[in-house]
């Protein structure tokens, strides 16, 4: 983790948009005043908005920019895609404020943190955001001077996506869709679509893709650019920012404008392509203090009762039965749990894995946790298909609550059958269960090679001197 208190200075002022703060202001109240606000059904979760030079993309996203007249924010979350380096993950940044011509805006370094503890792939880096010698990512900062000018007083997470693969982009929309929950923030997603094509060919590229972000779908995104049947720079980002505003309560996309550079340069033979969409949910949410009337629960005084474990089991089991009923789901209470921890969510069909998703650390009671946890296990795992009505009696749900993380600098206090583990080099992480390791039949070194592998790294990587293993107990009920 980042102890900078490094300010980002404006890598791209006077070149995307203007570095005098007098002329970007008029730049930006120009754009504004040449689009209307856009009608939309509910309060702005997120946005989806272009990233190239102010003349060419700076009016589609000042359409959607204006819809957040009257509103305010405490935090913005902008999410942008990597133009300059390539790495696992995404890069939450460590620093102390953003700058722009316009002034500083203040990193939220707690929300910051949240965000940056949650999955192993999104992390306190610099990665991404530096300027000076490497040139400067720009798909962020231009989206700053909007977000000054329009909202005036906020805090920034500034996060940059080194690699936009499935895993790397769940990872993040479940980190930000735990993080943000009962807080009073906005998702902002910087992608342009497609690039250098005719600009018979853009629209229909750019088509697809705009057809999948109104359906709402983050996977439906994902395939058609993998496919090749859409192009999006960023689509990771707003793939993420789907996936954490479904979670958060989000209703629907609106798509609000497209255009494409030829429209600035009257080259229509090489265009790239912009979009601005904005995701609503159906009413501004509540900032509520949870503890508020509830007893606190120590960390030392944790144990799940057989009557706490059948407790969570319903609420694994209502929470899929409401959303394959289409029916919204606020788990039940209970004062023995509200202690926040880890827990995964495991879902097998006839003995086979049909779906597991998880959280390393919890930062809501395990009630909440659990709940949300059954809903992505059965829905949102990337690698398999949204939990049908008809498989429902077929399966199998575990869960699997962990105990905080324990550095490991002997590989033989590693128990197999006892401990899971989580191997983090480099920017690759991977973890196991402890229950994987017994069903497999592994030994010790077995294990530590599988988890390399989950990780994404050769077997042996856990001897290397720069490796972190950390292991934990679950309890799996």
């Amino acid at each position: 983790m980042s102890t900078s208190a490094e300010i980002r200075r404006p890598a791209v002022a006077g070149s995307f948009y203007p570095s005098s703060p007098i002329d970007l202001s008029k730049v930006i109240a120009s754009m504004y005043a040449q689009v209307d606000k856009f009608p939309i059904d509910g309060h702005p979760m997120a946005l989806i908005v272009p990233h190239a030079g102010y003349p060419y993309s700076g009016k589609t996203a000042a359409w959607a920019y204006k819809t957040l007249e009257g509103e305010q924010y405490d935090t913005v979350v902008v999410i942008s895609p990597s133009h300059t380096v390539f790495f696992k993950g995404s890069s939450v940044y460590g620093g102390t404020g953003y700058e722009t011509p316009l002034g500083v805006v203040e990193i939220d370094r707690e929300l910051s943190e949240k965000i940056a503890s949650i999955s192993p792939s999104v992390y306190f880096s610099n990665m991404g955001h530096a300027t000076g010698s490497m040139r400067g990512e720009h798909a962020l900062e231009v989206q700053l001077p909007f977000l000054q000018i329009i909202l005036g007083k906020f805090k920034l997470v500034a996060i940059v996506m080194g690699d936009q693969e499935e895993d790397s982009v769940f990872a993040l929309g479940e980190a930000l869709a735990s993080a943000l929950k009962n807080t009073n923030s906005l998702i902002v997603a910087s992608s342009d679509l497609s690039h250098f094509h005719p600009e018979k060919v853009a629209r229909r590229l750019d088509g697809a893709v705009r057809e999948a972000i109104e359906r709402y779908d983050p996977q439906l995104v994902i395939r058609t650019l993998e496919s090749g049947k859409g192009e999006a720079c960023g689509g990771g980002p707003i793939a993420a920012s789907m996936i954490a505003t479904k979670r958060l309560g989000g209703h629907r996309v609106q798509f609000i404008h497209y255009t494409t550079s030829g429209e600035t340069t009257g080259d229509f033979d090489e265009v790239v392509g912009y979009l601005s969409a904005v995701i609503v949910g159906q009413e501004k949410p509540k900032v509520l203090d949870e503890t508020i009337g509830r007893p606190q629960v120590k960390e030392s005084d944790y144990a799940l009762s057989e009557e706490d474990k059948q407790f969570l089991k319903k609420i694994a089991h209502d929470a899929i039965t409401a959303r394959l009923m289409g029916d919204t789901y606020t788990p039940p209470a209970k004062d023995s749990l509200e202690i926040k921890r880890g827990a995964f969510v495991t879902i097998k069909e006839h003995g086979v894995l049909r779906g597991c998703i998880g959280q390393i650390r919890g930062y809501q009671p395990l009630y909440q946790t659990i709940a949300e946890m059954a809903i992505a296990a059965a829905f949102e795992d990337p690698r398999f298909p949204p939990l049908e009505m008809e498989e429902f009696n077929n399966i199998e749900i575990e869960i699997s609550v962990l105990s905080p993380l324990e550095r490991v600098h002997d590989i033989n206090n590693i128990e197999v059958g006892r401990d899971g583990l989580m191997i983090k080099l480099d920017l690759h992480s991977g973890l196991l269960l402890p229950q994987v390791a017994t069903e497999n039949g592994w030994d010790r070194i077995q294990f530590l090679e599988q988890t390399c592998l989950k990780a994404g790294l050769p077997k042996n990587s856990y001897k290397d001197k720069n490796a972190e293993i950390y292991k934990f107990t679950a309890d799996v009920f």
